[in-house]
C-alpha cells in the first residue's frame, strides 16, 4: 500500500489523501477537496483513481468529487446513512465492509459517529495499520461535533473503537491541526513533557512535510485519551467547580470537548 498525502494548504488546513496499490497502480482518492492536485498527483505517479471515498458529508471533504469523477470516471463511497447529503453517492458503507484498492490493498470500514452521524474512517488491514480518520481523530486531537455530530457519540467512538487500536496504527487525519492541538494539551495538562518535547520539535513543521503519529504517541500526548490524568481532572475543577473528584472518562472527555470548542 502506498499513502500519498496531500497538503492543500487551504485556511482549513486540510488533508487529502490518494492510497494506491503498487501492484495495479489503481488508487483511491479520500475527501478530494483540492481535486486538480489529486489528480496531478495521480498523474505524475502513473496511477488510475477508481475510487474516490468521502469519510463525512461537509463540504470541505465533497467539494472536489464531481472534480476527480468527471476527469476519471470514479465511483463514489461513504457512509450508507450519508446518500440523502452526498451527491452522487454509489455505495453505501457499513462497519466492517472491505474497501478493495486493485489487488494488494484491503481498507477495513469503522463506523465512527461523532464528529457527524454519518462519518467512516479507514483501517488498513497491514503489518502497521494506518488509519485514515477523517474528522474523527486528529494529530493531538479530536474533531468538534458542530456540523451535525454529537459529543456522547464521539467519546463512545474514542473508547470502544480507537482506543483498541494496535499501539503502531498510524493517523492520518483529514486536517493539520496538530500544532495547536498540543498546545491545549499543555494548557490542560501543563506537566505533559511528551507534549512539550514534541511541539518543540515542531518549531519550523512544514505541512508539506506531515508529522504522521502513531495510536501509542497519541495516547502520550492527545489529552483526549488522557481521561484519568489527575492534572487533566485537577485543571478541569478549576474550570468547573461543580465538576467531582470521582469523574468518569466519559466526563473529562465532555468537558475537554466543551473547553475545546472555545479555546
Amino acid at each position: 500500500m502506498i499513502v500519498e498525502q496531500i497538503w492543500t494548504n487551504n485556511p482549513l488546513r486540510n488533508f487529502n489523501y490518494l492510497i494506491a496499490c503498487p501492484d495495479s497502480g489503481e488508487a483511491l482518492a479520500i475527501d478530494p477537496l483540492d481535486s486538480e492536485k489529486c489528480l496531478a498527483r495521480a498523474k505524475a505517479h502513473g496511477w488510475e483513481i477508481t475510487s474516490v471515498l468521502n469519510t463525512h458529508e461537509h463540504g470541505d471533504h465533497t467539494g472536489g468529487n464531481a472534480a476527480v469523477i468527471a476527469t476519471t470516471g470514479a465511483k463514489l463511497l461513504a457512509h450508507h446513512k450519508a446518500s440523502d447529503k452526498i451527491k452522487g453517492m454509489d455505495v453505501g458503507l457499513r462497519a466492517g465492509d472491505v474497501v478493495s484498492v486493485g489487488r494488494m490493498v484491503e481498507l477495513e470500514v469503522l463506523d465512527t459517529p461523532g464528529h457527524t452521524m454519518s462519518h467512516v474512517c479507514l483501517l488498513s488491514r497491514t503489518d502497521i495499520p494506518s488509519l485514515f480518520s477523517g474528522d474523527t481523530l486528529f494529530n493531538a486531537g479530536a474533531g468538534n461535533c458542530h456540523g451535525g455530530g454529537h459529543p456522547e457519540e464521539l467519546y463512545e467512538t474514542f473508547a470502544a473503537q480507537l482506543a483498541k487500536l494496535p499501539d503502531s496504527t498510524e493517523i492520518y487525519p483529514g486536517h493539520d491541526y496538530l500544532q495547536n492541538n498540543l498546545a491545549f494539551t499543555l494548557d490542560r495538562e501543563p506537566d505533559n513533557t511528551e507534549a512539550k518535547t514534541m511541539l518543540e520539535a515542531l518549531a519550523n513543521y512544514d505541512p508539506e512535510q506531515p508529522k504522521v503519529t502513531t495510536l501509542r504517541e497519541e495516547q502520550e500526548v492527545n489529552t483526549f485519551f488522557r481521561l484519568t490524568s489527575p492534572t487533566i481532572i485537577k485543571r478541569l475543577q478549576e474550570s468547573f467547580t461543580d465538576f467531582p473528584d470521582e469523574a468518569s472518562p466519559k466526563d473529562v472527555f465532555l468537558k475537554l470537548r466543551e473547553l475545546r470548542n472555545s479555546w
